[in-house]
């Protein structure tokens, strides 16, 4: 198990660095996050003085860095700390029995979901068979919840993004939209008239992917 210690600078332009240690760390690294700030890895035996002298030398990198990021999420919600926790709550209540569901609808096994912050990805699935899910997957409309859950059950079988993996998604995919229109989701009805017409390779991956797309993360 990797031991790790945190430190706090306070930057007067950049505000709260975190130095943290790790066994794990080989070298000295820093990152820029638009969400969660700047953050410097830091190898167990070096220094914090070492690091904070290299954190200085890199300063100004940090700051031009900062402002592409702003730049660049500039229309993208800005969110508080209190809202981001409610998220998380509202994240953990719906998401986990929601995957649970489907992963046994469609025979999938897992071993563990978490929930995340993340400001680059809606969700993940490590080749231990973990999955990670973003808390703002509980912002999307009930069918786009389940794109992200189900395209991440269906890594648990193929980790890439080929062939097999495509023709496992669209049948699932294909079947749950089938079940919401059933159910009466105006949207599933929408998004499955789209992909009726859609000429893709994979339509309806396709057509469900430019629906999420209109959706930032925060």
């Amino acid at each position: 198990m990797a031991t790790k210690t945190e430190k706090i600078y306070r930057d007067p332009q950049i505000g709260d660095v975190v130095f943290r240690k790790s066994t794990r760390s080989r070298s000295i690294s820093i990152r820029v996050h638009p969400v969660k700030g700047v953050s410097v890895s830091v190898p167990y035996i070096v220094p914090y003085s070492v690091a904070q002298a290299f954190f200085h030398t890199r300063r100004q990198w940090i700051l031009e860095t900062m402002a592409r990021q702003k730049e660049k999420y500039k229309d993208v919600p800005q969110v508080s700390p209190q809202e981001v926790e409610a998220l998380r709550r509202q994240a953990k209540a719906v998401l986990p029995p929601r995957l649970a569901e489907l992963a046994q609808r469609y025979g999938f096994v897992y071993k563990r979901v978490t929930i995340k912050h993340s400001a680059s990805n809606w969700g993940s699935c490590s080749t231990l068979g973990n999955i990670n899910l973003n808390l703002n997957v509980v912002r999307l409309p009930k069918i786009l919840q389940d794109y992200v859950l189900l395209h991440e059950l269906c890594h648990l079988r193929h980790q890439d993004h080929g062939h097999a993996f495509h023709l496992l998604l669209e049948h699932v995919l294909t079947d749950n939209i089938i079940k919401c229109v059933e159910s009466g989701d105006q949207l599933a009805l929408q998004l499955a008239r789209k992909i009726a017409a859609s000429k893709a390779k994979y339509p309806v991956d396709y057509v469900l992917t430019r629906a999420i797309k209109q959706y930032s993360l925060v």
